[in-house]
C-alpha cells in the first residue's frame, strides 16, 4: 500500500461504519452471541482481533478499497475458524461492496465474476463433502456474503457512472452553447459595427470637408454653401442613427421605410456624393447592368456598403475626376455580381477627412461572408485610377 495512502485520513463515512461494526462486534462477544465452536483448537478470543481487523480494514474502504478486501478476506477466513462473529460478516459484506464500487474498472469487472464462481465451488464441495441438500444452504450463504454485495455496488457504480457522463455531457453542451453565444454575440457585434460606419462615415466625411472648407475661405457665399451641405449630411445622419437605433429596439413599424438598403437606391447615394463635393472638376456616374433575376437580401446589401464606402473614400481621398460606379452580372444576367466604383488617384487638393481604415475593413468583411473576392487598389497605367472591385456569389447566404 503506497505510503501517501497511510497518511492521509480516512473519510467520516468509513470511520463511522467501523465503529459501528466493532462497537456491535464487542456487544455481541460480551452477550455470547458467537458461533460454532473454534476449529483446530484455536482459542475463541481471536475472533475478538478478527472483528478489530475487519474494522481497521473498513477505514480503506475508500482510500484503498483492494487493500482493504485482501484484508478483510483474510480476517473473515480465520473469523470463520475461530467461532464467528455476525458483526465481522457484515462488515465484510461491506467491504466486498466498497471494492466493486470505488475500486479501479477492471476490479469492478473482476470481482462479482470471481464472487460467482467462489459460490459455485463451496456449493459443489459441500455437497460432495457432505452429501445433503443443506449444503446448499452453506453455498447461499456464501454468495450473500460476497456476489450479493458485488453486483450490489456494480448496479450502484453503473447508476453513478451514467450520472456522471450526464453531467459532463450537460458541461459540455452548456460550454458550447457559452461558445456559441460568444461567437453570435461577436458576430453581431461586427454586424453592427459595420452598419454603423456605413451609415454614419459618409455624413461625417461630408461634413468635415465642408466644415474645413468653411473656416479656411472666407467667403460669405461659399461658407453658405457650405453650412447648407453640413445642415443637409446632419439631418440624414441622424436619420439614419435613429432608424438603427430603432431597429435594435425593435421600435421599427410597419409603415416605416425598411431599415435593410437596396440597390434602388443607389441613384439618391451618387447623387448624395455628388452634392457632398463643391469642386466642378468632379463628376459621378452610374452604370446599372445588372439585368436577370432578383439579388438576395444579403448580396444586395453588401453591394450597397460597398458603394456607399467606396463614394465615402472618393470623396474624402479621390483627386479630381470622374468617379464610376458600376453593377454587372455575368451569364447574361444570371451569374455572380460584380461591383466596380473606381476614382482618380492622385493629390487632393482640398481639404481632407481624417480616416482610420474601418471602412476597408468592413467591406472585407461583408465579401467575405458571403464567399466573395474583393481588391483595392491602383490600377491602369502609372496607377491613375483607384479602383475597389468585389465579385459577390449570388447563390449562397451569408455566414453568420
Amino acid at each position: 500500500m503506497p505510503v501517501r495512502l497511510l497518511r492521509q485520513p480516512p473519510d467520516r463515512e468509513a470511520m463511522l461504519i467501523g465503529a459501528a461494526g466493532l462497537l456491535g462486534g464487542l456487544l455481541l462477544w460480551f452477550l455470547g452471541l458467537t458461533g460454532e465452536k473454534a476449529w483446530f483448537g484455536l482459542p475463541k478470543w481471536l475472533a475478538l482481533v478478527d472483528l478489530v481487523v475487519m474494522a481497521g480494514a473498513e477505514l480503506l474502504r475508500r482510500r484503498a478499497p483492494l487493500a482493504g478486501l485482501v484484508i478483510g478476506t483474510c480476517a473473515v477466513t480465520l473469523d470463520i475458524i475461530t467461532g464467528t462473529l455476525v458483526a465481522t460478516i457484515v462488515m465484510y459484506t461491506d467491504i466486498v461492496y466498497a471494492a466493486v464500487l470505488y475500486g479501479p474498472p477492471a476490479a469492478a469487472r473482476r470481482i462479482p465474476r470471481t464472487c460467482e464462481i467462489l459460490t459455485a465451488l463451496v456449493t459443489l464441495l459441500a455437497l460432495i463433502a457432505t452429501r445433503k441438500p443443506e449444503a446448499l444452504l452453506l453455498g447461499t450463504g456464501f454468495g450473500v456474503i460476497t456476489a450479493a454485495p458485488a453486483w450490489t455496488a456494480v448496479g450502484v457504480r453503473r447508476h453513478r457512472d451514467r450520472a456522471e457522463a450526464a453531467r459532463l455531457e450537460a458541461e459540455r453542451t452548456a460550454l458550447l452553447a457559452e461558445l456559441d453565444r460568444r461567437e453570435a454575440v461577436g458576430a453581431e457585434r461586427a454586424r453592427m459595427a459595420r452598419e454603423l460606419h456605413d451609415m454614419v462615415a459618409g455624413h461625417l466625411s461630408a461634413i468635415a470637408i465642408h466644415s474645413s472648407a468653411a473656416l479656411s475661405i472666407d467667403e460669405p457665399e461659399a461658407s453658405r454653401q457650405a453650412l447648407g451641405v453640413i445642415r443637409e449630411n446632419s439631418v440624414r445622419g441622424l436619420a439614419e442613427m435613429r432608424r438603427l437605433i430603432g431597429l435594435l429596439r425593435e421600435e421599427v413599424g410597419a409603415d416605416e421605410p425598411a431599415a435593410t438598403p437596396t440597390l434602388d437606391g443607389l441613384d439618391a447615394l451618387v447623387s448624395r456624393a455628388r452634392s457632398s463635393v463643391a469642386d466642378d472638376r468632379f463628376s459621378f456616374a452610374l452604370r446599372d447592368e445588372r439585368g436577370g433575376a432578383a439579388l438576395p437580401v444579403p448580396v444586395e446589401l453588401a453591394a450597397y456598403r460597398i458603394v456607399q464606402e467606396s463614394l465615402t473614400n472618393a470623396v474624402k481621398h479621390a483627386a479630381p475626376g470622374e468617379v464610376t460606379v458600376e453593377l454587372t452580372r455575368a451569364g447574361e444576367g444570371a451569374g455572380p455580381l460584380t461591383v466596380r466604383v473606381a476614382s482618380a488617384l492622385g493629390d487632393h487638393s482640398g481639404p481632407r477627412a481624417p480616416g482610420a481604415g474601418a471602412g476597408l475593413v468592413g467591406m472585407r468583411e461583408r465579401v467575405a461572408l458571403l464567399g466573395g473576392e474583393l481588391t483595392a487598389g491602383p490600377v491602369a497605367d502609372g496607377g491613375t485610377v483607384w479602383e475597389v472591385r468585389a465579385e459577390l456569389p449570388v447563390g449562397c447566404e451569408e455566414k453568420v
